[in-house]
């Protein structure tokens, strides 16, 4: 993160975090798939981070209307990195063990 040099930079990195929050709540409103990958410490240290950062290139990559974010620990410490998969209207679906080519496989079904 760049360093904060004047009152000009603190409102463009609010602007910015505000957007996220925003698309956040907009997902839970409009329906919108939300992926969420979890990131506590035994998450980040499977590889969680790099998952995360797959998929946001992956989405803004093929424009998908999906919103991606962090998540706490899913209790599943022996299948990290987990993502969860909440459908609007359904039952969320867990992936254990996500690696690079379960994101395109996730995104493939649940993208849009």
């Amino acid at each position: 993160m760049a360093q904060i040099k004047s009152l000009k930079d603190l409102e463009s990195l609010k602007s910015s975090v505000q957007e996220q929050i925003d698309t956040r709540v907009k997902g839970n409103k409009d329906g919108l798939v939300q992926i969420k990958v979890a990131m506590a410490t035994c998450g980040i240290s499977a590889g969680a981070k790099s998952i995360y950062n797959y998929f946001l290139e992956k989405i803004d990559e093929k424009k998908l209307d999906v919103v991606v974010y962090q998540t706490d620990c899913m209790g599943r410490c022996n299948e990290e990195p987990t993502v969860e998969v909440a459908l609007p209207n359904q039952e969320s679906v867990i992936f254990g063990n996500v690696d690079k080519a379960k994101v395109d496989e996730i995104l493939e079904k649940f993208g849009k």
